[in-house]
């Protein structure tokens, strides 16, 4: 660890804090309709969606209706992105021809797009059209990340409204979304990576003689565009294979810190429109403190772990210290443009946010260290999270610390001067239980049946860490992987398209449900008793009762696969 990677890493987070009361400003005027700086502009296309699909945007929805029209919406969406992969040898934007993506693939495409999970098990370069890549899979970008985000607006609402039966316009919510916030911000974002080298264009792909005097293919196509939303809305889905450890996707430092800054960026920053629609900005900075810390606990363990390296290069009798163990860390998976600091930085924060671009490949990382992105997805994804699915689960997580804190004191819990009660409570534990039930069933699964032991390219605790990691990132809607598992079977097409639908829609369920009984509810005035939830306490207590589910669920797991790699690592042993 150097003084410079630190310094990178504080730079990070400082720039990020100074983005959260703007963006938080500019999206709480957004979803309450207020006027904004675009609004001249955007107004009358606003309108005008509106009246072409028939919306009326004064009717608000029940949170039933609400989570009809979103799985109704989602399900066209995994019907047409399907279509699309199928008939793509048919349609135009193909100038390398592709064929047609197999079913099961194209499957799995459809449900990891639409679930905001973009896990690929292909190629990009090799598989997907350019007709593909931006009617299909950047379209689905835009509005499964405006999916999130409408989604935790409604939960939001819950707290802030009193004696309500509404959630707001799912259709509404979605629109201003994509219109007022993900299409903006993308346009910069992609002309600044236009700037830095990352190609935009519709050229077939090009053929160069190397010095060796082979031939090479090199790829083409709108890359900056499908790279702007597949940060700014945790996609992560590579135009690429290689993802942002391309030079086409990430070409310089400065593109690799754009990238990372748009992974947190409206994640953190609808913690401030959390605060600012309850009427206490005091609440949104608990949170944003809470999913910091965990953060920064996150980026401390992997570059700490990266940069000890493995003992398994040391030479007999040489090493006299750690830092004789392997000379400058564990290098192996990343890019020596970004260094291990930049590496660390970026696997914790695209597997915080739910994102799943990578700079680096997680699977060559220490066993500690690939036990960070691992755990960061198995806590919910919370910790600054999918824009949208991050707010809404750490704000499950807080609904179950005021119950628990209830219990401590002997009275009825309350939550932002809602009262926490049974029915709260049971959907709330009912979205906390689904991940794991996915994860480790499939993971189960996998690890004994025979289709599932094909994966696996290592042997081992570290192959079955690959099945996990697959099944967590799923189930997580993340879409990184270990990179060691050959994932593209009909097995885990499959079994891994079912998990990424319950880690999303299953999910979704009972957490409008939760918003539905709160925005009914009176508010009550804080007491004396009150346990307030914007202070250091909240803080602290909710980052113990996300510790410990995830502790006591999943420990297990790493048990078996990360924890007993690092202590054979340390004797010596290799699989």
């Amino acid at each position: 660890m150097t003084t410079n990677g630190w310094l990178q890493i504080g730079l990070y987070t400082g720039l990020l804090l100074i983005l959260v009361k703007p963006l938080g400003w500019y999206m709480t005027r957004v979803f309450n309709g207020e006027p904004t700086p675009l609004g001249r502009l955007l107004n009358p296309m606003e309108r005008l969606i509106y009246h072409v699909c028939g919306v009326d945007a004064s009717r608000e929805q029940h949170w039933a209706a609400y989570a009809v029209g979103m799985l109704l919406f989602n399900l066209a969406g995994v019907l047409i992105l399907y279509g699309i992969q199928r008939l793509q040898g048919l349609l135009w934007l193909n100038p390398q021809h592709m064929a047609a993506v197999p079913p099961d693939l194209a499957f799995n495409t459809a449900v990891s797009f639409t679930t905001n999970t973009n896990w690929q098990a292909y190629f990009g370069e090799t598989t997907m059209s350019y007709l593909t890549q931006m009617v299909g899979l950047t379209v689905q970008n835009f509005v499964s990340a405006a999916t999130g985000i409408a989604l935790a607006i409604a939960l939001v609402r819950g707290f802030a409204r009193h004696s309500a039966n509404s959630l707001g316009n799912f259709w509404v919510d979605l629109t201003r979304c994509v219109l007022y916030i993900l299409v903006p911000l993308s346009v910069v974002l992609a002309l600044l990576l236009v700037w830095q080298g990352v190609p935009q264009n519709l050229r077939p792909y090009l053929s160069a003689t190397t010095l060796e005097g082979a031939t090479q293919t090199i790829p083409q196509g709108p890359m900056a565009s499908q790279e702007a939303i597949k940060q700014l809305g945790t996609n992560g889905g590579g135009f690429l294979n290689a993802n942002c450890a391309h030079p086409y996707e990430n070409p310089t430092p400065l593109a690799n810190l754009l990238n990372m800054i748009a992974i947190f960026a409206i994640g953190a920053g609808l913690t401030n429109v959390f605060g600012r629609m309850v009427g206490d900005e005091r609440q949104g900075w608990a949170i944003l403190a809470t999913m910091l810390l965990l953060f920064l606990a996150g980026v401390s363990v992997l570059y700490w772990a990266e940069a000890k390296g493995n003992p398994a290069f040391a030479v007999a009798g040489v090493a006299t210290s750690a830092s004789d163990l392997q000379a400058g860390g564990n290098m192996e998976g990343k890019e020596t443009r970004f260094g291990i600091a930049n590496s660390a930085l970026f696997a914790t924060a695209t597997t915080d946010a739910s994102c799943g671009a990578v700079n680096g490949m997680h699977g060559s990382f220490t066993p500690l260290g690939g036990m960070v992105p691992l755990v960061n997805i198995l806590l919910g994804e919370i910790i600054i999270g999918g824009v949208g699915s991050g707010l809404y689960g750490m704000l499950i997580f807080a609904v179950l610390t005021v119950f628990i804190a209830g219990l401590m004191v002997g009275r009825t819990p309350e939550c932002i001067g809602k009262k926490i009660e049974a029915k709260e409570v049971k959907m709330a534990i009912l979205a906390v239980l689904v991940p794991p039930l996915s994860i480790l069933c499939f993971s189960a699964i996998a690890s004994v049946h025979p289709a599932g032991l094909k994966g696996p390219l290592n042997a081992g605790p570290h192959g079955f860490s690959e099945i996990l990691y697959a099944f967590t990132s799923g189930t997580g809607n993340n879409g990184s992987a270990f990179a060691g598992l050959n994932a593209n079977t009909p097995f885990y097409n499959l079994t891994i398209g079912l998990s990424m639908l319950i880690g999303r829609f299953v999910y979704i369920v009972p957490m409008l449900a939760v918003a539905g009984s709160l925005v009914a509810k009176r508010g009550v005035p804080a007491s004396a008793g009150t346990f307030p939830t914007h202070g250091p306490m909240f803080v602290i207590l909710l980052t113990g009762v996300i510790l410990i589910v995830g502790g006591l669920t999943f420990f297990p797991a790493l048990a078996l696969g990360p924890i007993v790699e690092h202590l054979a690592m340390a004797a010596g042993k290799a699989f």
